[in-house]
């Protein structure tokens, strides 16, 4: 399993914003407007002052100039204050809509990518990553628009008022260039903090969902000195970027230190000289100001940008990996007399119109190897006839589980077909496929929340009356009456407040809620004492008496009367048949039955 995703999105830049902004355009364009009114309230402050100042020095009554400027004030700080709120509730919007598109995009992924993935890194891309952008919008995209807005305005001003004092400026301003180009090294700074915040969080959330394993093998310390490792590599990554941020502060704070200090001295010899008047030297010094602190802000926003850049590189490298999708198909369907869409139209019909002659499930030479991993499945062929029980046995590492995943097409079989009713499982929609199947994995997982909530995970719309009734096929109607909010009682995290046998039967109990025809269990009984066991058994009899059942199955006990078994080894089918006719014919059956004792 990798620590982190092989970058696949192309290296994404200012473009690569547009579309998460194309929903918040209208509230951006409000944000826009308020800016330059905001700067041009601004703009106007040094020129009533440069006024004020000249008729005071004149002795001419300065009339309405005095309200006007303290309206001016008023007005541009409201501006402000309105543009600050609509800008961060548009940023706080924009993360929302991210973090809503990312879960989606990572709840669709084929399972494969889970297999190779750590599940802290892609929460980490949840999390930290998506708040970054937050900053990109607040202190990074717009800061630096009208920054520049301010910055052209107060240059402008500049120039007008004293064009070698301008110039004086731009020299001194040269220092920002070196602050630039360390802003530009952030992005890539950002990134591999974020990356060793990801590894960091992974090792976390592995130590944690692993306490109870990690306290019983005493391996708290080595589990602690592992996390340790990644939190401070993720120290480490985050120092480096702290230094590049470090060092654009003082290239830019120097810079207008040298401007201001230039523009004191040469404007205070000019003002002496009487080449310049007061009014004229302050309006400049303003201006400076004006143009100074957008300067600035623009350099941290900048680096606020570089940083959500890196954010955001990691997320489109998530958001490029292809997602499986409810109505994909693998192959072209090919219903007959249907091409294009009117075939794919036409498998839906053929599932609910099928002969009853068709098997219920299907693997005609069937060979599956899973990515970078040995070969599974070796040309396995056997049916599963319409409302039959059959039942997978064989030894641990056999390609029992693998089986039922091909069915649920978590995985494309490499070559042969799994058909459902006759038909390809590659040429159904997955939704519609999933939509015939009830699957229990084998480690039967539960969700974090309550009774209720896992068992309308798969019959969202069940009545509390039917909810019981569930319960009660899968002998756990005791579970109701432990604790006093009935199916509002608290599960735990992944069912750790059940035992292994109660998460177990409400996993079924959740899957047989959903009515599919088709029920594929995966070792249904491994965690039930022989009391429970026999519940459940009967249970499943009656499931079966309405369903067609494929079982993985390690207790034998529990398939001996299934219709037929099938014996796999080493991903090969090494007998089909009944128990009795097994125990006769196939030595790895009668071996397997004989340690169960079974047989004699």
């Amino acid at each position: 399993m990798t620590d982190t995703i092989t970058v696949q999105a192309k290296r994404v830049g200012l473009a690569t914003l547009l579309p998460y902004l194309r929903a918040h355009v209208p509230a951006l364009m409000t944000v826009a407007a308020l800016s330059l009114l905001t700067a041009g309230g601004t703009l106007a402050q040094p020129l009533l002052i440069r006024l004020l100042l000249d008729r005071l020095e004149a002795s001419d009554p300065v009339g309405a100039l005095v309200p006007l400027l303290v309206a001016l004030l008023l007005a541009t700080a409201s501006l402000q204050g309105l543009r600050n709120f609509l800008l961060q509730r548009t940023a706080e919007g924009l993360v929302l809509a991210t973090r809503r598109r990312l879960t989606d995009h990572l709840l669709r992924l084929p399972i494969v990518e889970y297999d190779r993935r750590r599940t802290g890194d892609l929460l980490s891309r949840v999390g930290a990553d998506t708040t970054l952008l937050r900053a990109v919008v607040t202190s990074g995209l717009l800061e630096l628009v009208s920054g520049i807005v301010i910055v052209v305005g107060a240059a402008t001003m500049m120039l007008l008022i004293d064009p070698l004092m301008f110039t004086v400026t731009l020299a001194a301003l040269t220092g920002l260039v070196g602050g630039i180009m360390i802003a530009r090294r952030v992005r890539g700074a950002s990134e591999q903090a974020q990356t060793r915040i990801g590894e960091m969080t992974a090792a976390v959330e592995r130590a944690i969902t692993a306490a109870r394993t990690i306290r019983a093998a005493r391996a708290e310390q080595r589990e602690a000195a592992t996390v340790t490792a990644s939190a401070e590599a993720a120290f480490k990554a985050g120092v480096r970027m702290a230094k590049l941020q470090a060092m654009v502060g003082p290239a830019g704070t120097g810079a207008i230190q040298g401007g201001f200090l230039a523009v004191l001295g040469i404007g205070g010899a000019r003002v002496a000289a009487g080449t310049m008047s007061v009014g004229d030297l302050v309006a400049f010094v303003l201006f400076l100001f004006l143009l100074m602190m957008p300067v600035g802000q623009a350099m941290g926003a900048y680096t606020q940008l570089q940083a959500g850049l890196g954010a955001l590189q990691r997320i489109e490298d998530v958001l490029a990996l292809p997602t499986e999708t409810g109505d994909d198909t693998a192959t072209a369907a090919s219903a007959p007399g249907a091409t294009g869409s009117e075939a794919t139209a036409a498998v839906p019909a053929q599932i609910d119109h099928r002969a009853p002659a068709a098997p219920a499930i299907e693997f005609d030479r069937v060979s599956f190897a899973y990515p970078d991993g040995e070969q599974v499945l070796h040309e396995i062929s056997f049916t599963v006839p319409p409302g039959s029980r059959t039942a997978l046995v064989g030894p641990s590492g056999a390609g029992k589980s693998t089986v039922l995943a091909l069915v649920e097409r978590f995985y494309d079989c490499t070559d042969g077909a799994v058909r459902i009713d006759g038909v390809d499982v590659r040429e159904l929609p997955r939704h519609a496929l999933r939509a015939r199947l009830g699957y229990v994995e084998q480690e039967a997982p539960v969700l974090a929340g309550t009774i209720r909530d896992n068992l309308l995970l798969a019959a969202p719309s069940a009545t509390d009356e039917q909810l019981r009734a569930a319960l009660d096929e899968v002998n756990l109607t005791d579970l109701l009456s432990r604790a006093a909010e009935g199916l509002d009682a608290e599960v735990g995290e992944s069912g750790v407040l059940l035992s292994g046998g109660e998460r177990q039967r409400l996993a079924i109990a959740r899957t047989l809620l959903g009515r599919a025809p088709v029920l594929l269990l995966d070792e249904p009984t491994s965690n039930l004492d022989a009391r429970n066991e026999h519940a459940l058994r009967q249970a499943i009899d009656a499931a079966a008496a309405r369903r067609t059942l494929l079982v993985v199955a390690h207790r034998l006990s529990t398939v001996v009367d299934a219709d037929q078994i099938v014996v796999l080894d080493r991903g090969r089918v090494s007998a089909v048949g009944r128990h009795h006719d097994l125990a006769d014919s196939s030595d790895l059956y009668r071996e397997l039955a004989a340690h169960q004792l079974l047989v004699d």
